[in-house]
């Protein structure tokens, strides 16, 4: 638990350090208000006055964090601080738990802001901040195992950026393509398009994908810290 919190606490001070990093967590919801306030959207069947907020919400949960996580990652192994963390005993899950939870913190706060935005209340703020937090762990754990197979914040990037790129943005090419959204249905991301556009959607079957999206990472997370960490 100490190791954790050590953890936590050097992450929350580092961010502070790195606006690249800082910048992710505000100008989502920057963009989401200033598109709402100053885009008229006539509202209909088709169409929500909360377009931006769900819109931009989507993106920061399935691919905003993405990139950001694997270099704060690649940067903690480039500058040697996983190496002398694993030769000081800290285990895969406490670096994970400390790392990943305060960008998952952060997020949550971020996903509020959007709420407020949107204005959603009852059960549609209780499904669009659960999708939002799920999704938001999957997508930092993704960005986590990116950051230890890269080793550097260059490869990080490149490694990243497409995977970012692709399931950031199969949800909206599944609104046009029937055998695309089949495929995109395992992914994490689907699913937070999923209710963040219709909270008439039940939410247990998409919260039980995103959990399975989680265990799958956290698993590839293990491994990758095991092998790659001490060489880092």
């Amino acid at each position: 638990m100490r190791s954790t919190k050590a953890i936590f606490t050097k992450q929350a001070k580092d961010m502070y350090k790195n606006p690249a990093v800082l910048v992710m967590f505000i100008v989502f919801p920057a963009v989401a208000l200033i598109m709402t306030v100053f885009v008229p959207i006539p509202e209909n069947d088709f169409v929500s006055g909360n377009m931006f907020v769900t819109m931009m919400a989507s993106i920061f949960a399935g691919m905003g964090l993405i990139t950001s996580a694997s270099a704060v990652i690649s940067e903690d192994i480039s500058g040697k601080s996983l190496r002398f963390l694993i030769i000081a005993g800290v285990k895969p899950h406490q670096y994970l738990l400390g790392t990943g939870g305060f960008y998952l913190l952060a997020g949550a706060v971020t996903s509020v802001i959007f709420n407020l935005i949107g204005g959603f209340t009852g059960m549609d703020a209780l499904k669009f901040l659960s999708v939002m937090v799920t999704g938001l762990a999957a997508s930092i754990i993704l960005g986590m195992v990116f950051g230890i197979l890269a080793g550097n914040q260059q490869a990080a990037a490149s490694l990243s950026m497409p995977v970012a790129v692709i399931v950031g943005f199969t949800p909206m090419i599944a609104g046009f393509n029937e055998t695309v959204g089949k495929i995109a249905g395992v992914l994490y991301t689907q699913q937070i398009n999923v209710i963040v556009n219709d909270f008439s959607t039940a939410l247990l079957r998409p919260l039980l994908v995103i959990a399975a999206n989680i265990a799958v990472l956290v698993a590839l997370f293990v491994i990758a810290y095991k092998r790659k960490g001490l060489k880092g």
